[in-house]
């Protein structure tokens, strides 16, 4: 299922796009989470802060 998803990232539009992924602190319990998310090339490092 995987591949299907990658390749259809790669055509048409989807090369605009990246996935970003963010380790962030959960406040309940302090343990780390990862957010996965699908955004703009052009706000990956926007994304990032």
């Amino acid at each position: 299922m995987a591949k299907k998803t990658v390749a259809s990232l790669q055509k048409g539009e989807g090369r605009t796009y990246s996935k970003v992924i963010k380790m962030v602190k959960s406040p309940k319990t302090g343990a780390y989470i990862f957010k996965e998310e699908m955004v703009p090339n052009e706000a990956v490092k926007e994304a990032l802060k």
